[in-house]
């Protein structure tokens, strides 16, 4: 693929990123019986570029949704757990990849709990270590929004010829 198509495609995948977070953020908080818990739909494209475009695009498409999200309806503190989570889910869903062992669903799965663990190390350095009494609870929502996902992106790359 051109550069000026993954750019073009970055930018359209930041784009969406973006809509899906705005579109998390409108949930009720606690809607889903935890707080702060959110299905994570941006994690879809995020994961898409990876596959599709590389680490390296993926990466920035990222770290522009954890920016924009901050800016336009999140906190400090909700960007520090969301870059947290991010950083050390992306990490865990690019080695998973690189290995080809892994379908979607099990990368997003195993990069939602990584996610859950990134942002209760970020908690913890805030709030002290009773924030990890949080993380059973996080660990089985993490898989199970990350398998949904990893779901949904297995179906788009099936449809989506890039």
């Amino acid at each position: 693929m051109r550069p000026s198509r993954k750019i073009a495609l970055s930018g359209l995948l930041t784009a969406l990123c973006f809509v899906l977070s705005y579109l998390e953020f409108l949930l009720p908080a606690g809607g889903f019986s935890l707080p702060g818990v959110k299905l994570g739909l941006a994690n879809i494209c995020v994961l898409f570029a990876m596959y599709k475009l590389g680490p390296e695009y993926a990466a920035g498409i990222n770290s522009a949704r954890i920016a924009l999200s901050w800016l336009f309806f999140g906190s400090f503190t909700a960007m520090v757990y969301s870059f947290s989570g991010a950083a050390l889910s992306f990490l865990a869903e690019y080695l998973l990849i690189k290995t080809k062992k892994f379908t979607p669903v099990g990368v997003s799965a195993f990069g939602g709990v990584m996610h859950n663990f990134g942002q209760i190390i970020a908690a913890a350095a805030f709030l002290g270590p009773g924030a990890f009494g949080y993380l059973p609870a996080l660990v089985v929502w993490g898989a199970l929004a990350g398998g949904l996902n990893g779901a949904i992106l297995a179906a788009l790359m099936k449809k989506v010829r890039i």
